[in-house]
C-alpha cells in the first residue's frame, strides 16, 4: 500500500504539539540516562579507532524521526529533538550547553531533511531511516566544528559511523512507530489510521 499522503495538512493541532512534547520529554530522559552510562562504551568504541564511537550516536538521534513519523508535520523533528536536548541539559550531564542543546538543534534540523526531500509527503521506512542518517550528519558536523584537532581519518570515520548509527535507529524507529500504531493509540493521527488500513 502506498504510504504517500494525498492531501497533506501541515497545520499543527493541539494534540500534535502535546504528543510531540511527550515524545520529546521521554526522549530527553532517555538521552540523560544514556549520558550517565555512555562513558565506558564510548571509550571502548573509540579505542577501536578514533571516530568509531559515532556508531553509538543513534541513542541521541531518535527523538526527531520518531516525533516526525507520528505527528507528520514539518518541524516536528526539530521541535522534538530540541526539546529533548533541552531537558537533557537541565537534568545535568557532562556535555554542557554545546554538547546537549546546540548539537540537539543541529540534529533536529538535519533530521527534517529526510522527510523534506520527499516534500513531507512520504512517510516510509526509507524517509525515516534517511531522517536518522541526516541527524547523524548534524551530530557529526557539530563535533567536527568543535574539535579542530581531529585528523582527516577521524573526521571521515566519525561521519560514516554517525550516518550508519542514524540509519539503523531510523529503521528501529519506523518499526516502533508501527508497533505503537497497531495498539490504536495513534488513531487521531494519519500515521495511526494508515496502519489500521494495512
Amino acid at each position: 500500500m502506498s504510504q504517500t499522503v494525498a492531501k497533506a495538512n501541515y497545520k499543527w493541532r493541539v494534540v500534535d504539539i502535546v504528543v510531540a512534547a511527550v515524545i520529546a520529554v521521554a526522549s530527553g530522559v532517555i538521552f540523560w540516562g544514556w549520558d550517565v552510562v555512555s562513558a565506558a562504551p564510548l571509550t571502548l568504541f573509540e579505542s577501536v579507532t578514533p571516530g568509531f564511537e559515532g556508531l553509538l550516536n543513534g541513542f541521541w538521534l531518535f527523538a526527531g524521526p520518531l516525533a516526525a513519523i507520528i505527528v507528520r508535520k514539518p518541524g516536528a523533528a526539530l521541535f522534538a529533538e530540541t526539546l529533548a536536548a533541552f531537558l537533557e541539559l537541565i537534568l545535568g550531564n557532562q556535555w554542557g550547553v554545546g554538547g546537549s542543546l546546540i548539537v540537539g538543534i543541529m540534529q533536529g534540523a538535519f533530521a527534517e531533511v529526510g522527510f523534506a526531500i520527499f516534500a513531507y509527503k512520504k512517510w516510509t521506512v526509507l524517509s525515516t531511516a534517511l531522517s536518522g542518517g541526516f541527524a547523524g550528519i548534524g551530530c557529526w558536523l557539530y563535533y567536527w566544528l568543535t574539535h579542530p584537532a581531529w585528523g582527516p581519518l577521524q573526521v571521515v570515520i566519525y561521519l560514516i559511523t554517525s550516518i550508519i548509527s542514524g540509519l539503523v535507529f531510523g529503521v528501529v524507529i519506523w518499526a516502533l512507530h508501527r508497533a505503537i500504531a497497531a495498539t490504536g493509540v495513534l488513531d487521531r493521527f494519519a500515521s495511526g489510521r494508515e496502519e489500521a488500513r494495512v
